[in-house]
């Protein structure tokens, strides 16, 4: 039985990433929330049930994104994190007590599904079997950053269980405290870096760099070919090809991206394809350590947490030395320069808004622009943007221009 993951209404609302991907294709912990699935589910995950705009995108590994789901497929909601070790024998998967996925007794149409209201308790089969998980929901996008140490611990043996580890390396290296250090064959670890293992352990993947005079700090991941360069990274999550220097804490890297100088990085989420310019540095504390609030599609919220830097969506750019504060937001496709930038950057923006708090200062990055500058830096990774690529980049720039109601200057 085919598995198939679901971004409900709230899911579509996770912006800055809900733009440009499904909600099954972010990272929570140390894994994508698709693969978590698909490793619980053991078998791959045949297509997406995504926003309307998303319908070209595509990424290795990523399912297709589709408009309807055969009778006696799985559909897993792309909100829940789940923990089981093992598909349980049933037909409705709970998780806290709240339906997670089901085994559809009807297809699911695509009327049914492109505003994400679909309950999926309306496809269960009647008087299906039930079986609880385990597992926690994301109710808000900042979910992911609030609970990253907690799920990266947890991950991370689960991860490494299934590689195939250097334990030759293990006696060259320095470390501190208890916790394991995972070092998949083909890592690199330079001289004079020491894995600080005491508060949960670290994981660095096959091809990935750790150079000297770099503390990695448990619990961590760093993803395949990904390098980090001299500072200290504390309880984060790096994808793969990332290129990470300076501090970064309690923060998620999506992959594919760049921040190769200096600047404080801490409780924040980067999306893929992201270019953070020298010397950028997030608040992630306000001075009177109250919670934090952020921008969202409904209007501001109190995120109820005391920690909280900067979200930043997929092939966002900030200038140098830029200062973003506690709770930025930063649209997708957005190139921003100047000292600051407001708590909230529009997708696709352009320009130094004067930092006026708003983004309505901004210019729109014209389209045949920014697949420009997309195919370059795409290019720099020897990746190609290939035809598929320029579709959905030309559908998620238009979705974006027509919620702004903001044409290309």
């Amino acid at each position: 039985m085919p598995l198939y993951l679901y971004d409900d209404a709230q899911a579509r609302t996770f912006e800055p990433f809900a733009a440009t991907r499904p909600v099954s294709e972010l990272c929570a912990g140390a894994m994508l929330t698709r693969q978590r699935w698909v490793h619980l589910a053991g078998m791959p995950a045949a297509g997406s049930l995504a926003a309307p705009h998303l319908r070209d995108f595509a990424e290795p590994g990523a399912p297709p994104v589709v408009d309807r789901v055969p009778a006696g497929s799985w559909i897993a909601n792309s909100r829940c994190v789940p923990a089981a070790a093992a598909w349980p024998a049933a037909d409705i998967l709970l998780c806290l007590g709240r339906v997670a996925a089901v085994r559809a007794a009807r297809p699911a149409e695509a009327r049914e599904c492109e505003a994400g209201r679909l309950a999926l308790d309306a496809l269960a089969p009647p008087g299906g079997t039930r079986a609880e998980i385990g597992g926690r929901w994301i109710e808000a996008v900042w979910d992911y950053v609030g609970g990253l140490p907690e799920q990266l611990a947890a991950d991370i043996p689960v991860v490494a269980a299934a590689l195939t580890l250097d334990d030759a390396a293990q006696g060259a290296v320095t470390r501190i405290g208890g916790h394991p250090l995972y070092l998949e064959r083909g890592a690199t670890v330079e001289p004079h870096v020491v894995f600080d293992l005491r508060a949960g352990p670290v994981l660095v993947r096959r091809g990935a760099t750790v150079q000297a005079f770099t503390r990695v700090v448990g619990p961590c991941a760093v993803g395949e070919g990904s390098t980090v360069v001299a500072d200290r990274i504390a309880a984060s999550s790096i994808g793969e090809r990332c290129k990470v220097h300076g501090e970064l804490s309690v923060s998620i890297v999506l992959g594919y991206t760049n921040k190769s100088h200096d600047g404080f990085v801490g409780h924040s989420y980067l999306g893929r394809w992201v270019n953070i310019g020298a010397g950028t540095i997030t608040s992630n504390l306000k001075n009177t350590y109250g919670a934090v609030q952020l921008w969202t599609p409904g209007g501001v919220r109190d995120t109820g947490l005391t920690f909280l830097g900067s979200l930043i969506g997929d092939y966002a750019r900030t200038g140098i030395g830029m200062r973003l504060t506690t709770g930025t937001v930063i649209g997708a496709g957005a190139n921003v320069i100047g000292a600051s930038a407001p708590k909230y950057v529009p997708p696709f923006a352009w320009g130094d808004a004067g930092g006026d708090g708003t983004g309505d200062g901004y210019d729109t990055f014209a389209l045949d622009k920014f697949i420009e500058v997309a195919a370059r830096q795409m290019a720099r990774r020897e990746v190609a943007l290939d035809e598929g690529g320029r579709r959905h980049l030309t559908s998620t720039h238009a979705h974006a221009l027509t919620a702004r109601g903001s044409p290309a200057r």
